[in-house]
């Protein structure tokens, strides 16, 4: 039967295909998007079949890529770095965009490189920035550096005020430098303190009768407090002197600080200095440490333990020297029980009941993990400031203004959302000279851009059934740029919408995926981009030009083998959802009218939120890899977005709240139908392999639906969630404390005795992500339950993401074993 696997021929998915051919990277497109195409899979001859060995081998075979890329400030050059696999340091390179080869920057060389964020003047001729942890300046018109400051403290934060003074700022303390008199000034001097008690009067009978009986005493008391009194004058009326030191308690530690433009006002975000990202439980043994003995590593601690406190806002008056705590009042619903059904339903279940009440919120500024702005934002012509703060619950998002007189939040939009709102799309900000807020929600059920004028309704600027993301306000404020995928859930382009029209026009025509960067004269475009079987290369565009291709950093050898495309497919659900959209890999030789089906394989992608379904090139490298190979042995490959993935829209996202590893099993039975009806696939001949959050599904599925999949491997797999971090796990399932009912619906340990088909579970012993004893407390689980067919294999120097080519290699010959065994 094996032999049967092996011819050349042609590839034709004959239902629901949406697009691209399998072909070698120079002739790939994906034109066709929604016509059936007729895919030709090139054979490699037996020189260039694939084996493991290659695959999982340093990658750098494939060659050693750009990234980090930015523009130069001159908007004539890139920036980028580039680090072999083996090597520890980055090396930094310099490309024009009108030549072929970049020139490598020496070490003595990088400080006066351009640096990919800074701050600007308001006539944008001077920029600041920080390099090694010291204050630079540009100026943009002679491309003359200075260096400000050369010390071991580094400076945290750097911005320019409206006169043209600059300020920066270090741990607690704020500095002025004045552009005219070139004067060094402290203008905030913080200590998370008790403030000083001064000189105290005598407050006790027998120190009072001292006072009293003692001239000596009482002289050097009087002497104590007109030395007090002299200082404090002196403060305030001598104007050499620095300004007051603020004492803001010893409870808390600044979490961020923010100044405004002109250099009055201090924002702080405070938090609970026993606060902690770990606990006293969480350690992790490394049983390979240098001095041959186990090493205790500290590590994060577990959602059913971690307990963030919240943030509190403080607004310090520079020039009055005034502090205001700032309230939350002003924000709407900060109050709202928005838990009380969850809280019903945990409740109920042990017999008890629970009554809703109102009550304050933690609140904390945005933690946004994708964006590099701050949740706090000045309007830099005015003194009026936005900040975007969310539930610690994750069930709200504000956007507010801060009334800096009253100290008050005032809310211009509140994003809820039942379920959690999203850490990704909350980038905002101002349009110049105005009182309008640019920002992007999710509140249609589709990222998009709005804007908020003061006293008025939002203005949606994009509407549709597609995302909305990576926003860049123009230089001249005349546009907004961004990232979306108006064509197909798994193309990405980049287009502008004209501020006062609403008009969008589409920038780009690429048929992949990619990300960009407007240059600062707003004239071009520096786009990474990728196709299926194309790795990210740098191009440049100008805007309304052509694309030229700028590095060729892809290797010969990666690009000569005739690598297989994968169909990007829909399949259609019986559960409810809407089309899942997944890769297909087909089988060299395929023939659908073969009387001899096709074993098949189902990849599950990590992260949960992901999106690997789409038409550029995997992060999955080795996976993509690895997929070629088996079809290469004869198997079908399916790689679905399931729910819960990225690029879908608010409502994909969410399908999995409260009830995770159940849709997404659903979405998988719906895969392996759709490949028995339209790949000739074997539907008793599929297994399942996925790590971290793919780990976890391929548990689920082999729990929960035991004859769907003949075969699993598990690598890094979550196990019980209760034990995974909180900002993630928090968001899908609330806590622990709150809604049991949704752990032990989701956690894999709860269904183990559903296991019936051969198990292999791999994990990193090193793994602070997902730590080893998930997998240990399976394992003696699995014992307990008697289950006798699954085995488990370990790498004790392996974190989350394994490193060691020889690491990649044990595992995947692994899995591999396990599928020769079990599907052929």
């Amino acid at each position: 039967m094996k032999g049967a696997f092996r011819g050349f021929g042609l590839s034709l998915l004959t239902l629901t295909i949406l697009g691209g051919c399998a072909a070698t990277p120079q002739d790939e497109s994906s034109q066709a998007i929604n016509s059936v195409p007729v895919s030709l899979v090139t054979p490699p001859t037996v020189e260039q079949q694939l084996t493991l060995n290659q695959i999982m081998a340093n990658p750098d075979w494939m060659g050693v890529f750009a990234k980090g890329e930015y523009w130069s400030d001159d908007s004539q050059s890139v920036y980028f770095a580039r680090q072999p696999h083996s090597s520890a340091i980055l090396d930094y390179y310099q490309q024009s965009i009108d030549a072929k080869n970049a020139t490598q920057l020496t070490i003595e060389q990088l400080h006066l490189a351009d640096q990919q964020r800074g701050v600007y003047d308001t006539s944008r001729s001077q920029k600041a920035y920080i390099y090694q942890g010291n204050l630079f300046v540009k100026d943009l018109v002679t491309g003359g550096v200075r260096q400000l400051t050369r010390q071991n403290t580094n400076v945290d934060g750097v911005r320019f005020l409206k006169n043209g003074d600059i300020a920066y700022w270090q741990g607690e303390q704020v500095f002025r430098i004045h552009q005219d008199t070139g004067l060094y000034e402290q203008i905030a001097n913080i200590k998370m303190a008790k403030a000083p008690q001064g000189v105290q009067e005598p407050d006790s009978y027998i120190a009072k009768q001292q006072h009293r009986l003692i001239d000596y005493v009482a002289l050097q008391q009087s002497k104590a407090k007109q030395k007090e009194q002299y200082q404090a004058e002196l403060t305030k009326l001598d104007p050499t002197v620095a300004a007051k030191t603020w004492y803001l308690g010893d409870a808390e530690v600044v979490s961020e600080m923010s100044l405004s433009p002109d250099g009055r006002y201090l924002l702080l975000s405070l938090v609970d200095k026993s606060y902690s990202w770990r606990s006293e439980h969480d350690i992790m043994p490394n049983y390979l440490g240098s001095k041959g003995y186990v090493d205790s590593v500290p590590a994060r601690a577990r959602v059913a333990e971690d307990n963030p406190p919240g943030e509190r806002l403080v607004l310090l008056d520079l020039e009055l020297h005034k502090k205001r705590d700032i309230t939350i009042e002003g924000l709407k619903g900060f109050d709202a029980d928005v838990l009380g059904a969850v809280k019903a339903e945990n409740a109920k279940a042990k017999g008890e009941s629970y009554k809703s009440e109102k009550a304050p919120r933690k609140i904390q500024l945005m933690q946004d993990w994708g964006w590099s702005q701050s949740a706090i934002q000045w309007q830099s012509d005015t003194s009026q400031v936005a900040i975007m703060l969310e539930a610690v619950d994750n069930k709200d998002r504000w956007l507010a203004r801060v009334d800096l007189n009253a100290g008050k939040l005032i809310t211009e939009h509140r994003l809820h959302d039942d379920a959690w709102v999203n850490y990704n799309f909350n980038q905002f900000g101002w349009l110049p000279n105005s009182d309008t807020l640019y920002y992007l929600s999710e509140e249609t059920g589709y990222s998009h851009l709005y804007l908020k004028a003061k006293d008025s309704k939002a203005k949606a600027l994009t509407q549709g059934k597609y995302v909305v993301s990576d926003i860049t306000l123009g230089p001249k404020a005349k546009f907004i740029y961004y990232k979306a995928n108006k064509d197909h859930p798994g193309i990405d382009n980049v287009y502008r919408v004209e501020i006062t029209s609403g008009q969008s026009e589409q920038l780009t025509k690429w048929d992949g995926q990619l990300d960009y960067s407007l240059s600062p004269d707003g004239a071009k475009l520096l786009l990474s981009a990728s196709r299926r079987t194309q790795p990210n290369e740098l191009f440049v565009q100008s805007i309304g030009g052509e694309l030229k291709q700028l590095t060729h950093y892809t290797s010969d050898a990666f690009k000569q083998y005739p690598w297989q495309a994968p169909e990007v497919v829909k399949v259609p659900s019986t559960h409810g959802a809407d089309d899942i959209y997944a890769r297909v890999y087909l089988p060299q030789g395929y023939n659908k009218a073969n009387i001899d089906k096709y074993p098949a394989v189902i990849f599950n992608h990590g992260a949960g939120y992901l999106q690997n379904a789409h038409y550029g090139f995997s992060g999955y490298f080795r996976e993509f890899m690895f997929h070629n190979l088996l079809t290469q042995k004869g198997y079908v490959v399916m790689d679905m977005d399931y729910r819960g993935s990225k690029g879908y829209g608010r409502d994909w996202r969410t399908a999995v709240y409260r009830n995770m590893g159940h849709p997404e099993v659903e979405d998988l039975k719906d895969g392996v139908s759709w490949m028995g009806s339209n790949a000739n696939v074997d539907v008793n001949r599929v297994g399942t392999y996925g790590g971290s959050y793919g780990g976890f599904l391929t548990f689920m599925a082999l729990f929960t639906e035991p004859d769907l999949f003949q075969a699993g491997a598990a690598l890094r797999p979550v196990t019980d969630w209760a034990h995974y971090n909180a900002p993630y796990t928090s968001n899908i399932l609330n806590t622990p404390d709150i809604d049991a009912i949704a752990y032990e619906r989701s956690s894999p340990i709860e269904h183990a005795e559903g296991l019936q088909k051969p198990l292999l579970i791999m994990s990193g012993v090193l793994d602070d992500n997902v730590f080893f004893q998930d997998s240990v407390r399976l394992v003696q689980r699995l014992i307990e339950l008697e289950k006798p067919m699954f085995e488990t294999a370990i790498y004790p120097v392996e974190p989350h993401g394994f490193r060691q080519p020889s690491s990649w290699l044990d595992e995947y010959r692994r899995i591999f074993k396990l599928f020769e065994q079990e599907l052929k």
